[in-house]
């Protein structure tokens, strides 16, 4: 286990402060969409405030921590959050009109095991997140970059899932899901090379489809213009 320390002196590695691996492209929020902020923000939102979050007074037990990062419209994370009652879950997503959707998903059914930020991720890691609180993390089909370019904006990068070790729990696992063949295997090149991870297949493999993976809207969009779909499973050693 290598030591993980420089992320939790609040100074992180210059590249994670400077670069964004998002654009802020928010669009119109629809009425209920706002509504949702206005009924549902003060039960479901997490504001950020810098330091670290009692995750276990906000759901009022102690449970496994399950964070998906860049959720979109939600879809996913309400599945997940009804299938899998026994952990909680937190979401992050800067885009307005996804949290405000997916607060009324949660809602509908009176859920109870969800917590929202929206926020940077990197800056919720780094400060709102205690160091090992976490059982999984989940990051599917996060912006790929694909012009060569704008790949340094990639979010999977070895400073970030440094960073991610640092939060994680001994053996906890860090599910990552692409459609581009490009990204998948700019994943597997950073996190084989990541010394606080471990392919749960096997050096260099990607995994099928887990069950707890649902195929979205975007994804099976995605699937019609014939891109392929790959997901990695990696241990936190």
């Amino acid at each position: 286990m290598s030591d993980t320390s420089d992320h939790d002196d609040g100074n992180p590695p210059a590249s994670l402060r400077r670069i964004r691996s998002f654009v802020l492209r928010e669009g119109r929020m629809t009425p209920a969409q706002q509504r949702a902020f206005d009924a549902h923000w003060s039960r479901y939102g997490v504001e950020y405030r810098g330091m670290p979050h009692d995750f276990a007074a906000s759901f009022g037990r102690q449970a496994p921590l399950v964070m998906e990062i860049g959720f979109g419209n939600g879809e996913a994370l309400a599945w997940a959050s009804e299938h899998d009652p026994a952990r909680d879950f937190i979401g992050v997503e800067v885009h307005g009109p996804g949290v405000g959707r997916l607060m009324n998903a949660l809602a509908t059914r009176e859920a109870n095991n969800v917590r929202l930020y929206r926020h940077d991720a990197v800056e919720v890691l780094q400060h709102e997140i205690a160091p090992g609180a976490l059982a999984e993390v989940r990051i599917w089909f996060p912006d790929p970059w694909h012009k060569k370019r704008h790949n340094k904006r990639r979010l999977i990068q070895s400073e970030f899932v440094a960073l991610l070790a640092s939060r994680m729990a001994t053996d906890g696992l860090l599910h990552l899901a692409t459609d581009w063949r490009d990204y998948a295997e700019h994943m597997l090149a950073v996190m084989e090379a990541a010394p606080d991870w471990r392919n749960q297949l096997g050096p260099g493999r990607y995994a099928e489809k887990p069950h707890w993976r649902i195929e979205t809207h975007f994804e099976r969009r995605g699937l019609k213009l014939g891109h392929g779909v790959w997901d990695l499973l990696y241990r936190r050693v």
